[in-house]
């Protein structure tokens, strides 16, 4: 039973790597970061190819609407802060500052 379920997940690992040219646990992963940025740039309010200094100022408009000092939470801010990293992590190390 063991040996019949191990087989099925390979097999399925397989297949799942000719469909999509990756590894389940990679795809998975890439899928999980897709959902993570198309996140923050819906809370940004920005589109796919935004660069550094519309990513600092989108946050820095968002922040002054969601601190706490406004009326608005730290975990507002918090999420703000962390849509802003996932956004410049994006861009690679050269465009990060």
């Amino acid at each position: 039973m063991i040996l019949r379920l191990t087989e099925l997940a390979l097999l399925g690992s397989l297949v799942i790597r000719f469909m999509t040219g990756q590894w389940p646990w990679v795809w998975w992963q890439a899928r999980d970061l897709r959902k993570a940025e198309k996140h923050a740039r819906v809370l940004l309010g920005l589109p796919h190819d935004a660069a550094r200094e519309d990513i600092i100022d989108a946050h820095r408009r968002l922040i002054t609407r969601v601190h706490p000092d406004r009326g608005g939470s730290n975990e507002a801010v918090y999420e703000a802060n962390a849509a802003r990293d996932v956004l410049l992590e994006r861009l690679g190390p050269k465009n990060r500052g």
